[in-house]
Parts: C-alpha cells; structure tokens; sequence
C-alpha cells in the first residue's frame, strides 16, 4: 500500500463499474471537445519505474512512442469526480482523459471503438484499470462519446500520439509533498462537521473541513493531515476502518518551497 500512496495515490482503490457513477442527466457527448495533443514534461507524480498494486506489479514505459494495442475498455465517473489523479490533477469525468497501468504520464492517445468505429483523442493522466483484464479507464465523458457507456464497456484501439517535441521539466522551482487523508466530500456543511467530530472523538488531530466552489455549489471536504510520511497515513486510515470509517483514501498535494 506504501507503493500505491507514493506512486498513484487516488487511482489505489479498484474501480467497480456502476451505472449510478455517471451524472443524474444525460450529457450530450458529442458536444465535448477532444483532448488537444500539446508538448508537455512528463508529470512529476504517477511515473515511477514500477509499482505494485494488490500484490502485481507494474512498470511504466520509458517512452510511449509506437504505441498501439488493443483491449477492453472501462470507465469512472462521479464517485471520482474531483479527486486527485496520479498525475496531480484533479480528475474531470466531462473532459475527455483516460488512465492506463504503463504509459508515462501523461501521453495523449487515440482510442478507436472496434465495435463502431467511433473514435476520440484523450489525454492518459491516471493510472489503472486494476480490475481483471482490462486495458483503458475512460472518463465517463470519454466513454459517452465513443459509445460504451450504456454497455459499461467496449472493444477497442489505443494508438499513441506524439505533440512535437515536449519541453524539459523545469527544475529551478522546489516542491514539497504533503499526503492528506480525504475522508468525505459533501455539498451540507453540517454533514462534513458531524463526520470531524466522530473523528475527532477518536483522538485524532489535525481533522479539518476544506471547502471549496464547484459548478453544483460549494463542497466541504474532511481531511486529516498533513503528513509527514505516508506510513503515518497508513496507521490512521487503519485506526479508523476498525471504527467503521473505511471509505477513505489518500491525497498528495504539491506545494513550492519558499526559497
């Protein structure tokens, strides 16, 4: 688990297709633009040589240059929406992104549906899918749009792009990591405030209420942290499944040291 919390953070937990996951409204898909390729560093999170997920592991590509295979897709949508990815970015479930095991990040990529020959061009900021076989995690956007949402799943081609020549990560800005604990996220400020308390009656410190606006209204998120170390995460999130708080997972944010 060290492994997940230090290489993919919020792609750790396995993602179970659930109808439910998409939006209460259909979304007119066709009208959401593709990813537009562009030169970028590769992401200072989500790219170690390997890592291990429930006992596999998994090593990135150096390079995703003549990439092509094929495979089944999947999708993720509202239960993630907002969370970070394992790149460092918040993921969007109507923007066209996708998370694969291998391929650095992040990498734009040509995905075809074998099945109707639907096709779309998404950006790889994520990491997975875990679950059985499976090739590509679609948004839920992304799989609105080629037509495998209804099914849950589809047939399909991923070809890597290659944006002309990607500028070298900057090095003179230093940043620090510091891993927080996201027990829940809710639109009622008094429901994030009674979830704190029952954590805090447990002893521990540091249980904050963070919020912010999204295009629904405000959202008050319940952390714990920072941080100084992963482990230390790993023994409270172990404290408080055993009182019956076991949705939870983990958050790396990145922060510029002040030189």
């Amino acid at each position: 688990m060290v492994a997940i919390l230090l290489s993919i953070n919020a792609c750790a937990p396995t993602r179970v297709l659930d109808q439910r996951d998409g939006p209460g409204k259909p979304i007119n898909a066709s009208a959401i633009p593709d990813a537009t390729p562009k030169p970028e560093p590769r992401s200072a999170y989500g790219n170690p040589k390997s890592y291990v997920v429930f006992g596999k592991r998994y090593y990135v590509m150096d390079s995703s240059e003549n990439y092509v295979e094929r495979g089944i897709a999947s999708w993720y949508g509202a239960k993630f929406h907002g969370r970070w990815t394992s790149s460092g970015e918040p993921f969007n479930m109507y923007e066209i992104t996708a998370a694969h095991k291998s391929l650095p990040l992040p990498t734009y990529v040509e995905i075809t549906n074998l099945n109707n020959g639907k096709k779309i061009v998404a950006k790889v900021n994520d990491r997975g899918p875990f679950h059985g076989k499976r090739l590509i995690d679609l948004s839920y956007a992304a799989a609105a749009k080629l037509g495998i949402f209804a099914k849950g799943t589809g047939y399909v081609e991923v070809r890597a792009l290659s944006p002309e020549k990607s500028p070298k990560q900057t090095t003179h800005q230093t940043y620090e990591e510091q891993v927080y604990i996201q027990l829940g996220a809710f639109e009622k400020k008094e429901n994030a405030q009674r979830l704190q308390q029952k954590v805090m009656s447990l002893g521990v410190k540091n249980t904050r209420i963070y919020t912010s606006h999204q295009n629904s209204g405000l959202l008050h998120r319940v952390r714990i942290g920072p941080f100084p170390e992963p482990e230390k995460a790993l023994s409270i999130m172990s404290q408080l499944a055993a009182a019956g708080i076991g949705d939870t997972h983990t958050i790396t944010e990145r922060r510029p040291v002040k030189s």
